[in-house]
């Protein structure tokens, strides 16, 4: 350690010599007694050994009290020793400032790792059960497999596989947004035919009236959203069933996606763009993960639209889209 001492003092030693390097030149040149300068140079010397030795010490307890420190510390340096002077306090706030800055980062990174922990749990979850329906329809002995099942099920799969992908995008902070007018029929048209499947095993009505709206939006971001909706209300209505797609009259810049199923309860409205919020109907037939809507609170609050809910239980629900577009006429 007193190496590193001194190693800390080099500097204020050699001035030190210097100095006294100085006095004894100067007398020297005025031919001062060799007994009296003998006498000045070592009564300057004892002083500085014993200042020395004093400043020695208190290195010593200084270094000894922050190796304590840091055998201990495990939140933040609020347990630093006070500064000695005012360049040691200005260091002391430097730290503090870092530490602080380090903290949140990692708190944050520890949420979203812990954020996207639970979304792949769930998502594991959801997409055993498509897995093993095809395991059973494979190993059935009785008849061969329904290609129309099988085909089904695959749809869901691939269905949570693009969610995922999305969630991943989105939870990057991606910037993988290009707007321009996109023709918001088309996409619709687009959606509704990736699930006409469904619509046809389930035997729901599809009622569709074209808009004639063409929305300022990223079509790729618009058509998972618009996906995402129509995949909640066939999930939710009943064979027999109608699903209606129109633009609303009071508002002229709102798409609505309207059903006849079972509806959301009252309580539930609140927080159903919650993550990982399925309320009652997604904890009674564990169809939900509590997802979808809200990777799509996200999207329209990046694209600048606005989806709203309104529902009754046993009649339906009423989803509404409003966006940024300019309405044009078909002819």
């Amino acid at each position: 350690m007193i190496v590193k001492y001194i190693q800390s003092k080099f500097k204020s030693i050699l001035l030190f010599l210097l100095f006294l390097g100085i006095f004894c030149f100067i007398a020297y040149l005025y031919h001062m007694p060799a007994d009296a300068l003998i006498y000045a140079c070592l009564l300057c010397i004892f002083f500085a050994v014993v200042f020395m030795v004093y400043s020695y010490c208190r290195y010593c307890q200084r270094v000894a009290v922050l190796r304590d420190v840091r055998a201990r510390i495990e939140y933040g340096p609020e347990e630093l020793p006070a500064s000695a002077s005012h360049i040691e306090g200005e260091y002391q706030q430097m730290i503090g400032k870092l530490f602080q800055r380090t903290s949140a980062a990692i708190s944050a990174r520890d949420r979203q790792y812990s954020e996207m922990m639970d979304y792949y749990t769930l998502w594991a979850h959801q997409i055993k059960t498509p897995i093993a329906a095809m395991r059973l329809l494979l190993q059935s002995e009785r008849q061969l497999p329904s290609v129309d099942a099988l085909q089904m099920e695959l749809f869901k799969i691939e269905q949570y596989v693009e969610m995922v992908l999305q969630y991943l995008r989105l939870g990057e902070g991606s910037s993988d947004f290009l707007l321009g007018e996109v023709p918001v029929d088309r996409v619709i048209k687009e959606s509704v035919k990736k699930y006409s499947t469904m619509f046809i095993k389930k035997h729901i009505s599809l009622d569709f009236r074209e808009t004639g709206m063409i929305a300022i939006s990223d079509e790729k971001w618009l058509a998972f959203v618009i996906e995402q909706l129509i995949s909640n209300s066939l999930k939710y209505t009943l064979p027999e069933g109608k699903i209606s797609i129109y633009a609303d009259t009071a508002l002229e810049n709102t798409l609505v996606i309207e059903d006849t199923g079972i509806g959301i309860q009252a309580e539930d409205l609140p927080r159903v763009f919650d993550k990982g919020y399925t309320g009652y109907n997604g904890r009674n037939d564990k169809k939900s993960t509590g997802i979808g809507l809200y990777l799509c609170r996200l999207i329209v609050g990046k694209l600048g639209h606005e989806l709203t809910i309104s529902s009754e239980v046993g009649k339906g629900t009423k989803v509404k889209l409003s966006m940024a577009y300019k309405t044009v006429r078909y002819e």
